[in-house]
């Protein structure tokens, strides 16, 4: 009786170990699996996060500087169709007729006398002189490009897909991701403790 109740008893230690043990692997293997993938999206993050931190001390290249019109008189200042028509002139004049006037915004700059012209399918910009309607500066906007890389709504733009579906897929998948790493890490390195304290 006594020797059937210890081979019960075995048994069961043996069978949680080979459960404890499965699982182990399970959460090491999507434990590796997170990792391989974050290691890719999080490797683009921070680079981009770098460039983007550091965008307004980059001299001009990666985030454009404003530069001062000749008055800051809202007064004696243009109406603002007519400096959109200057500045799609100015567009086509510069960077290419090929490229859509379509706008993304107009930024007004009431203490530089300035107004910015920023277009949406391609990252130009334009910048002038409020009252006379002179080309102050036609920007490159290469913060815009490393913001979309960012973010992953670049394969969105490249695509033509006006919903960001790829967007919310990417982040949201990193995001569930970076969680389901953490929580296998943090379970692994508890498991782990507990199993070399019991010996």
């Amino acid at each position: 009786m006594r020797r059937t109740r210890y081979a019960d008893q075995g048994g069961n230690q043996s069978r949680n170990v080979a459960v404890r043990t499965g699982t182990i692997r399970l959460v090491r293997r999507i434990h590796r699996l997170t990792a391989s993938f974050l290691s890719v999206t999080l490797l683009i993050v921070a680079v981009t996060g770098i460039l983007l931190g550091w965008k307004k001390n980059s001299n001009g290249y990666l985030h454009p500087d404003s530069h001062q019109g000749t008055t800051t008189d809202i007064a004696r200042w243009l109406p603002l169709d007519s400096l959109r028509t200057i500045a799609i002139m100015r567009l086509h004049e510069t960077a290419g007729e090929e490229l859509s006037e379509e706008l993304d915004r107009i930024d007004i700059r009431p203490d530089y006398g300035m107004v910015k012209f920023v277009f949406a399918h391609h990252y130009h910009g334009i910048q002038l002189d409020a009252a006379t309607g002179e080309l102050l500066h036609r920007e490159r906007r290469r913060s815009d490009v490393i913001e979309d890389i960012h973010d992953m709504s670049l394969a969105d733009k490249l695509l033509g897909f006006e919903s960001e579906i790829i967007k919310l897929i990417y982040t949201s998948f990193v995001g569930l991701s970076l969680i389901l790493f953490t929580i296998t890490g943090i379970w692994l390195r508890y498991f782990t403790g507990q199993r070399k304290r019991s010996r």
